[in-house]
């Protein structure tokens, strides 16, 4: 079996929601349970490549295959509907698998979930910093195969470049941490090849901090933004009963990483020209019209 990486960088704030909730955030992001970080379901991202691989008629636009189905109206007489769906073409059947019923496949290429590298914070110098801990290093490397001599950070020291040092400290959020050295330069060569977004690839050496597991794990449950959704009524001019409700979003510039495997090589060449023909870019989870989840992705070669 081979292995590619596909790296995942939110151009905006992303919403991957696990349903509703009765905490303090009414739709939480889905989150490892024993870390707490957030991920991308595996689900999710097939899910959203699979429409790269949609059937198309002659001139392009999408094919829907007709279906007729017996259903049952609110006067409880049957009628029958027409449903429309869009299938895959075959070489998506190939790698994605089918969904059909009575064809029913399992696809060639396998798709991890999409695992937190580097998430964004507020510093009080440089305006923000990516911050990474040896647990997402030293998992990036075994899943990479990457040659990363992982860095040991504990407590409240980190390393981080000059750009975001007061003196011999920084302050991320409102959390004053101790500079105890800089980050590897291993470290630093493996993430920059791993995303060609030129935001990421044109401010990493200046805003990487690594910090401690613990500190890591802090920030990726309470750092993420909360957004508040209501909807008003247009006679009455004041919020519909039950409209009012948070949302929990992962931050824009948050990178994440995704492990593809395959017994055939074609296949990543295949979803890396996929990829290449919508611009590297796909949305991913909720609030699409509203301009969430958008993201730019890449294979690592």
């Amino acid at each position: 079996m081979k292995t590619k990486i596909m790296s995942i960088f939110t151009r905006t704030p992303l919403h991957v929601g696990c349903g509703s909730s009765v905490g303090a955030v009414d739709q939480p992001v889905v989150r490892e349970r024993h870390t707490g970080y957030p991920i991308i379901p595996g689900s999710t991202i097939k899910g959203v490549l699979a429409d790269l691989w949609l059937k198309r008629n002659a001139d392009g636009s999408i094919f829907y295959k007709e279906t007729k189905k017996t259903v049952k109206g609110e006067d409880g007489t049957e009628h029958e509907k027409t449903i429309y769906e869009s299938v895959r073409d075959e070489e998506g059947i190939k790698i994605l698998g089918s969904t059909d019923n009575k064809n029913a496949s399992a696809g060639s290429l396998l798709i991890g979930e999409g695992k937190l590298l580097a998430f964004p914070v507020r510093s009080a110098k440089g305006c923000w910093a990516w911050l990474t801990c040896p647990l997402a290093i030293a998992r990036f490397a075994r899943d990479s195969g990457a040659a990363i001599e992982n860095p040991e950070v504990k407590g409240n020291d980190v390393l981080v470049s000059d750009k975001l040092k007061l003196d011999d400290s920084v302050v991320f959020e409102e959390y004053p941490l101790k500079v105890v050295g800089t980050v590897p330069e291993d470290v630093k060569n493996a993430f920059t090849e791993l995303c060609e977004d030129p935001v990421w690839a044109g401010n990493l050496a200046n805003h990487l901090a690594v910090v401690s597991d613990d500190l890591f794990t802090y920030f990726a449950k309470n750092a993420c933004e909360i957004a508040n959704h209501n909807r008003i009524n247009d006679e009455t001019g004041v919020v519909d009963d039950g409209a009012l409700f948070s949302q929990e979003n992962v931050p824009s510039e948050t990178l994440f990483y995704v492990v593809f495997t395959s017994a055939d090589a074609g296949d990543f060449s295949k979803a890396k020209a996929k990829l290449q023909s919508v611009g590297n870019v796909l949305q991913i989870g909720a609030d699409m019209t509203t301009g969430l989840g958008w993201c730019s992705v890449g294979f690592n070669d």
